[in-house]
């Protein structure tokens, strides 16, 4: 780029992340990450025998890989030399970034979730023109997949600890009998994460979309988790109630009508009981430039979240972007009193919070 073009330089560099995120995804997709962490360095041409994939094209997207950093290469990397030819691999770091689903640091499956959103860019220019906007159903697998196992090792292998740190909380979750619902449960990791850590609670998870919910079942039932049920409903019914706890994580700002569904979760709620909301931690007010959690918020809001909420007649549009005062002015507007953050901390990009 030109001699002090900060700007130019970095939309280059953004273009550059973009081409190594999509291929990124070929990676995941493919298998190719994982053949790689099970097995150890391999050539190109092993790569592709044991996926049965193409060796013309693993042979590319390796070195393109090792060019990038992401993975790591014998021989100094010179291809085209004598014998076999250099054999790439994951370190450990590698590993956990592109495939192991109980890291929390797994982010393969954000980059899944943003290809998504990337293959829908002409539906979405049509909805900022003339307004609408992409449903869930539109995004597909590779957004109900990218969400569901970016979050999976956060509610396999932290939540149950967080939770137990909140002593109010983990009483009501450990008393036996005790009623929880899981609003917007997705794939189910949060319900049968609460399941498991309180198999004397009756843990209910409910969810608009239908594939969704199949999936959450079949994880359940893999498991041996009992003292589950999986629910197709839409969050303004929420059945099976009374409630001890009710959760709804990072569900709620996609919702299109916020405030009817905590309305019918506060109507759902038994005597003394409360609601955790877990969303995006975003700040209370928009800061510029903005650190990248923000950034990333804002992305995940543009293509994927204000579309799909947006894609509903009559939406609040309320965008991933939901800050304090929007979830204290919902909360208030469907009954609820005290809205208050839990001492809940370190847990991602998310912000607990109380109602009740």
């Amino acid at each position: 780029m030109g001699i002090d073009a900060p700007l130019a330089d970095r939309v280059f560099e953004t273009g550059v992340a973009m081409m190594e995120g999509l291929s990124i995804y070929l990676g995941d997709r493919l298998g190719w990450y994982r053949e790689l962490a099970a097995v150890g360095r391999l050539t190109p041409a092993e790569l592709a025998e044991r996926t049965h994939t193409q060796e013309r094209y693993a042979r590319e997207w390796c070195e393109q890989q090792a060019a990038a950093g992401f993975l790591t290469v014998d021989d100094g990397g010179v291809s085209g030399g004598g014998g076999a030819g250099p054999r790439f691999g994951l370190d450990a770091e590698g590993v956990a970034v592109f495939t192991d689903v109980r890291s929390t640091d797994l982010l393969a499956p954000f980059v899944r979730l943003v290809a998504a959103s990337a293959v829908q860019l002409p539906a979405l220019v049509e909805a900022y023109r003339h307004g609408g906007g992409v449903s869930w159903d539109q995004l597909g697998d590779d957004a109900r997949e990218g969400q569901a196992d970016m979050n999976r090792p956060w509610f396999e292998q932290v939540l149950p600890g967080e939770l137990a740190g909140v002593p109010h909380l983990h009483e009501a979750l450990g008393r036996p009998g005790a009623a929880v619902a899981d609003v917007g449960c997705g794939y189910g990791w949060s319900t049968v994460a609460l399941a498991r850590a309180y198999p004397q609670a009756r843990v209910v998870g409910i969810d608009v979309d239908g594939p969704s919910v199949e999936r959450a079942r079949t994880i359940a039932a893999e498991r041996g988790v009992e003292n589950v049920e999986l629910v197709h409903s839409a969050g303004e019914d929420v059945e099976g109630g009374p409630y001890d706890v009710v959760f709804l994580f990072e569900c709620l700002h996609d919702m299109p009508r916020p405030v009817e569904v905590l309305t019918a979760v506060r109507r759902s709620l038994s005597d003394g009981g409360f609601v955790v909301v877990m969303d995006e931690a975003a700040d209370d007010a928009l800061t510029t430039p903005a650190d990248l959690v923000q950034r990333a918020l804002y992305g995940f809001s543009t293509l994927c979240c204000l579309p799909d909420s947006l894609s509903h007649p009559g939406s609040a549009g309320t965008g991933t972007v939901m800050r304090r005062p929007v979830l204290e002015r919902y909360a208030h507007e469907a009954g609820f009193k005290d809205v208050t953050d839990l001492p809940i901390e370190d847990f991602g990009f998310w912000r607990f919070s109380e109602l009740r």
